[in-house]
């Protein structure tokens, strides 16, 4: 009984009407995932080929998956015991193995990433298992379920480690398929079924508060990214814009996400009587787009603020309009699952980004990337107003899945 109540002690209480903080040791995690942001965009940096796109996008899920699994374990289990605390110690050495590993994941450190990968999702689900005392019936039984189903893609992510070309390539988005499927369908196994929707109880502020930390680690790297490369060029008027142009397009996707759209979201899945589907939705599926728009962006602002003259290669241009592309169509969908209706401002950010596709190629990247800012600052202040006074964007409602 007194290892039940121990087992049982790891876990966070949930208080009615109260939220659940971040705690520093959430936080002292976190700066693992800075790093590893960092190295996703330097690798996608040096290779902007259709194929370093694809194997870069591949790392950029797994990095992602990593942190989101440890996330929704953390709003669980309570980093503030000791033994949740060693957890979240062990699991950063496995992720500063894994950051370091991620520039030659395809070439000689394969394995090393595949290892570090496989042993942070099986591990700390494992421990889920064991913290997890047999009174808690269907919280015991969801962390079988999720042990089961990392177990399985392990295997694939190993076996990749081992494979070298295209069969590597294969074996990981077969891994990554298993991960990102197993949560649409409830981390079902044979015998035992699917988990219930009931069986996900979480502390829904806690999470919004960590996705939206996720947020500010992805903005911080563009800034120190871009930062690190203008402070080593020289200080010309085209160099300064094009510097300018990249800070205040990560304010303007700070202003889109935190201005009403983080707080609502916190608010609402607080209340929510599902706050588990909801997580699933809006904070582990749609804040991809948004993250991996915030990480295309800073290459284009690197590779405008080392060529800002001449005409816009295609790579430019993927980048610099890709980037707030994938940002927007990241937020309006995570704003529409909280709100039920289409943010105006995004679908006309959506609509001119588009159209500026059409003729980047006849223009700068430095004209390119002054534009793009301008319609993200577009966007922010066209959000800000309406809802401000409380005009109806409402008008494009739709059924929010």
């Amino acid at each position: 009984m007194a290892g039940e109540d121990q087992r049982g002690a790891l876990f966070r209480r949930y208080e009615p009407n109260q939220h659940a903080r971040v705690t520093y040791a959430e936080l002292f995690f976190d700066l693992v995932f800075v790093f590893a942001v960092t190295q996703v965009s330097h690798t996608l940096l040096g290779r902007l080929t259709p194929l370093g796109a694809l194997q870069t996008t591949l790392l950029f899920l797994g990095v992602w998956w990593l942190w989101v699994y440890t996330s929704w374990v953390t709003n669980w289990l309570n980093p503030e015991r000791t033994p949740v605390r060693i957890l979240l110690f062990v699991l950063m050495l496995g992720g500063l193995v894994l950051s370091t590993s991620i520039p030659e994941a395809f070439e000689s450190r394969g394995l090393w990433f595949a290892l570090a990968y496989s042993s942070m999702q099986v591990g700390r689900s494992a421990f889920l298992l064991a913290s997890t005392p047999s009174g808690r019936n269907a919280s015991r039984m969801n962390a079988v379920r999720i042990l089961i189903w990392l177990a399985t893609s392990a295997v694939f992510w190993i076996a990749g480690g081992f494979a070298n070309g295209h069969a590597r390539l294969m074996l990981w988005a077969v891994a990554l398929g298993i991960e990102y499927l197993s949560p649409a369908v409830r981390f079902w196994i044979p015998k035992y079924g699917a988990s219930s929707v009931a069986d996900w109880i979480i502390e829904g502020g806690h999470i919004a508060e960590r996705c939206a930390g996720f947020i500010i680690i992805a903005l911080g790297e563009s800034i120190v990214v871009t930062g690190a490369t203008f402070a080593d060029l020289a200080w010309t008027t085209e160099n300064v814009l094009a510097f300018a142009s990249a800070l205040v397009g990560s304010i303007a996707m700070w202003w889109i996400y935190f201005h009403k759209g983080a707080e609502a979201g916190s608010e609402q899945i607080s209340k929510s009587s599902e706050p588990g589907r909801l997580a699933r939705l809006a904070y582990t599926y749609l804040h991809m787009p948004v993250v991996a728009g915030i990480i295309v962006s800073a290459v284009a602002d690197e590779l405008v603020l080392k060529h800002p003259g001449g005409l816009s290669d295609l790579k430019t241009a993927l980048a610099a309009i890709g980037g707030p592309l994938l940002f927007l169509l990241g937020t309006i969908l995570f704003k529409l699952t909280f709100r039920g209706f289409l943010q105006l401002s995004h679908v006309a950010g959506i609509i001119a980004l588009g159209i500026l596709a059409w003729f980047a190629g006849a223009m700068s990247p430095l004209l390119l990337t002054l534009l793009t800012t301008a319609i993200m600052i577009t966007v922010a202040g066209w959000e800000s107003i309406s809802l401000g006074s409380g005009t109806a964007e409402s008008q494009s409602e739709v059924t929010s899945p």
